[in-house]
């Protein structure tokens, strides 16, 4: 079987099979019901569910739901002793699948395609799928990802969590292994010095578009995150 990628959609009526590869499903729009031997529920968009070689497993959902599947000789090397076969997706790689859906769309260009299978396999080793996440909590790292020039708050993100701001916050630190805030300054950091290096945004919209009104909070915290400050770090 050759590696492929593909839009997918399913209907409301529960379908079951297995096959001889391995599938990675990741909704684009709307959510799909899965069962797998160690997974029952829903995988929305922002996250992936795998689908081992082998394994049976039943799926349904809405007809408007759309998905990017990759049907998979072997899977990616960070996938293999996975403990969960569902996980949150990086924004990264989120916004990739919207690229992929339109490109697929478009034109069948096999070349093409092969370089967007092998931009997908690396994105997808870059992925952190090794611990298990509830699934509250990943809602609210998508929550986070989508926007990081919001305001975030422990109340907000418990509240689309469903639970109090300290049972959310020792879920999302035993869930990830970092603190939320801890967690937010990680991915707005790392934002922060993907516009510095790639674009030429000016400093002051940089530090606003991952959440810091204040330009001298940005770069004193760029600074102790990084050991350069912004404009160091431009060069």
């Amino acid at each position: 079987m050759k590696n492929s990628l593909s839009i997918r959609a399913y209907t409301r009526q529960k379908h079951g099979h297995t096959h001889d590869y391995h599938q990675l499903v990741l909704p684009i729009a709307g959510a799909i019901d899965i069962e797998l031997d160690s997974y029952v529920g829903s995988v929305s968009v922002g996250e992936c569910v795998v689908i081992p070689s082998g394994i049976c497993h039943h799926f349904r959902a809405h007809e408007s739901a759309r998905f990017v599947v990759a049907d998979l000789n072997e899977l990616p090397s960070n996938l293999l002793d996975t403990t969960s076969l569902v996980f949150p997706i990086s924004a990264p790689l989120l916004s990739y699948l919207s690229f992929v859906e339109s490109q697929l769309q478009h034109r069948v260009e096999d070349t093409l395609e092969e370089s967007m299978m092998s931009m997908f396999n690396q994105l997808m080793l870059q992925q952190s799928c090794d611990m298990k996440i509830d699934r509250r909590i990943r809602l609210a790292i998508q929550a986070i990802d989508k926007d990081l020039s919001d305001e975030i708050s422990i109340d907000s993100l418990a509240a689309k969590a469903c639970l109090s701001p300290t049972q959310f916050k020792k879920l999302f630190k035993l869930s990830t292994g970092q603190s939320v805030m801890q967690y937010v300054a990680k991915q707005r950091m790392e934002k922060a010095k993907a516009l510095l290096t790639h674009t030429d945004m000016p400093v002051q919209l940089i530090s606003e578009a991952v959440g810091y009104s204040d330009l001298s909070a940005f770069s004193r915290r760029f600074s102790l995150f990084f050991g350069l400050s912004p404009k160091a770090m431009r060069g």
